[in-house]
């Protein structure tokens, strides 16, 4: 049998391949983008005006309860429906990007209300601007605290990449289901498909340390 699923797994490699290099394509600019996104989240829950806070408090609120699947399928039959041509691919990286900014607002949020006030006094006592302010004072600091929260975000993107399957979009998941169509070797290529995620989320966590090592205060 294992002699059978290699010869499978031969026949098979380059497909395998091409989802898992479409998993990744996706997760990264679902990460990248929801990040950027998350970004000015955070900030206009910290320090927008009320109307600014409200909607954006919204906003993180109905899409932090909305299921990804949902997102996934709003993203795609919905900008059909009002003239945007969105392909599978770009409809779900914009999904998991939304998805992703919410979270990465909440998690940015939550760090800069952990920095002392002080800090932020301090900055305009020697006149600098918020922009500066933020970059040189507060973003270093919240960053350290942001990054293992980001990497389970990050790695909860790959794991969502897996429900674009369901518009057509051709990643790791809906490739292995199409293999195991044509060999019906369905245990061992759930768990080939199940081991390459977890070589994926497990090079993402150990980015993850390696960036906190660098940025991490000297002792």
């Amino acid at each position: 049998m294992s002699h059978t699923f290699l010869e499978q797994l031969w026949i098979a490699r380059y497909v395998i391949m091409n989802g898992i290099g479409v998993t990744v394509s996706i997760s990264l600019l679902a990460i990248l983008a929801g990040s950027v996104l998350g970004v000015f989240v955070g900030l206009a829950l910290v320090y927008g005006g009320v109307v600014l806070r409200l909607a954006v408090r919204a906003y993180t609120d109905i899409i932090r309860g909305t299921p990804v699947l949902v997102l996934v399928l709003a993203s795609y039959y919905v900008s059909a429906a009002v003239g945007l041509d969105l392909g599978p691919f770009s409809a779900g990286v914009l999904a998991l990007a939304i998805f992703c900014s919410s979270h990465v607002g909440e998690i940015v949020r939550g760090a800069l209300q952990a920095i002392p006030k002080g800090q932020t006094e301090a900055a305009k006592a020697i006149g600098l601007t918020f922009t500066q302010t933020f970059t040189s004072v507060l973003w270093p600091q919240a960053m350290r605290q942001c990054l293992p929260a980001w990497v389970n975000t990050a790695a909860e993107m790959v794991k969502a990449s897996t429900l674009l399957s369901v518009i057509g979009v051709a990643e790791l998941l809906l490739r292995t289901q199409e293999i195991i169509s044509r060999n019906f070797m369905s245990l061992q290529f759930y768990f080939l498909a199940g081991g390459l995620y977890f070589i994926i989320n497990y090079g993402i966590e150990h980015f993850g340390k390696y960036v906190e090592r660098k940025t991490a205060l000297p002792s």
